[in-house]
């Protein structure tokens, strides 16, 4: 059984990481202020995700929080009092919103696959965490919205990733009526895979994880990159990249170790991760 370490990730003990059998669980852990994106938060979730691209032990990730709630997206009153610097604010709210797309798309861009756990609400920004995700699992007490319409704030930022996961009227439906709406309803519009009873949201979020892990890491980082790249592109450009993605792919020494154990009907081999 393969030991697992926690350890903080920022200081405040904002993010804490736990690595145990190639699975490097993170934990949203400021119940406090549902797990805000502060600028604390950020900037914790951007130095460990940056730690774990350069970790080659670590083969999927978790995405979890230590309390009742996922994410209420970006802190408010933490935004509110920046309202009264010199220039209104302005350039912060800039940078800020910068320093949060570079946190979305280090999740997006990670070598290995992230899975979202979610219980609890997950609203504006924590709803574009969710969508930044590679995979969603979620408990049936789960909801989502992009609530920021409420308050006379659009989610200009999480639509981004809000679109490129649901249908644009389904997105557009969630942006401008800023509804609450349980996990089953997410699901069919396909912003989470699967809906579970709470008492079993650790369970299913690991064994998605550990089947992960039981992949060849190449295929796994490879299929993720071009998964995204070519999602950006024309129909005959994406045929083309993914074309030599492939091709690349099968010059691999796990590629080839796979084919040969298929083909001889033999076990998979030990996966190398070259």
């Amino acid at each position: 059984m393969t030991e697992s370490v926690t350890q903080p990730a920022a200081a405040d003990d904002l993010l804490l990481r736990e690595d145990a059998g190639g699975i490097a669980t993170l934990t949203l852990n400021a119940p406090k202020s549902i797990n805000a994106l502060s600028e604390a938060m950020l900037e914790a979730l951007i130095t460990t995700l940056d730690d774990i691209a350069a970790d080659r032990s670590v083969k999927a990730v978790i995405l979890r929080t230590g309390g009742k709630h996922f994410c209420a997206g970006h802190n408010l009153k933490e935004m509110s009092q920046r309202r009264q610097d010199a220039d209104g604010g302005f350039q912060y709210f800039q940078d800020l919103f910068a320093t949060c797309s570079s946190m979305m798309l280090r999740v997006v861009r990670l070598p290995q696959p992230v899975i979202a756990e979610v219980r609890g609400i997950a609203t504006a920004a924590g709803c574009q965490l969710v969508a930044s995700c590679d995979l969603a699992v979620a408990a049936d007490n789960a909801t989502f919205a992009t609530s920021g319409v409420n308050i006379g704030l659009f989610c200009s930022t999480p639509m981004v990733a809000l679109s490129r996961n649901v249908s644009r009227k389904q997105a557009m439906e969630m942006l401008l009526l800023g509804e609450f709406l349980p996990a089953e309803k997410v699901r069919e519009l396909g912003l989470i895979n699967r809906v579970v009873p709470d008492a079993d949201l650790e369970a299913t979020s690991r064994e998605m994880a550990q089947i992960i892990v039981s992949k060849s890491p190449v295929a796994v980082r490879v299929g993720k990159e071009a998964f995204y790249r070519q999602a950006e592109m024309p129909l005959e450009e994406a045929y083309a990249y993914a074309g030599r993605v492939m091709a690349e792919n099968m010059m691999a020494r796990d590629t080839e170790a796979g084919i040969h154990a298929f083909i001889n009907k033999d076990h998979m081999p030990e996966w190398t991760g070259e």
